[in-house]
């Protein structure tokens, strides 16, 4: 079964309050599942990442035999893809877990698509719902 999962982390300061929130779709695009975390104090990339991992673990239980994650963090899905090298040591941390992971998949990518994406802005959306929640 291929599956898409879309992810997006974001954090209100830089680092600051921090969430992300994965989308997963049947590869014909209907919804499945949406998720939203809270994760305290993060940076930007920290989340991507966390939301990344997130949706690999989610593939994982889902058993997808092919998975595309897809974030509007180039950063990320240059470093997943090894474009770009990882010099920051607790991003390394995070790229390594979730490569790991991604590595009991039997096929997975990693595209970049703009910040416009539907299934980014809803994820986007979700997110910003849990940062909401937690500055009440």
């Amino acid at each position: 079964m291929k599956m898409v999962f879309y992810s997006d982390g974001g954090a209100r300061g830089n680092p600051g309050p921090a969430a992300y929130a994965v989308v997963a779709c049947k590869d014909d695009g209907f919804v499945m599942y949406e998720k939203a975390e809270f994760i305290g104090e993060a940076s930007n990339n920290e989340a991507e990442y966390r939301g990344l991992i997130a949706a690999i673990v989610m593939a994982s239980s889902y058993g997808a035999e092919e998975a595309v994650f897809v974030l509007d963090s180039e950063l990320v899905v240059k470093q997943m893809r090894g474009e770009y090298r990882v010099r920051a040591g607790h991003l390394k941390v995070l790229r390594d877990d979730a490569a790991a992971l991604a590595a009991g998949i039997p096929k997975t990518s990693f595209q970049h698509v703009g910040r416009e994406h539907p299934m980014i802005v809803r994820a986007d959306a979700l997110l910003n719902e849990k940062l909401n929640e937690a500055s009440r």
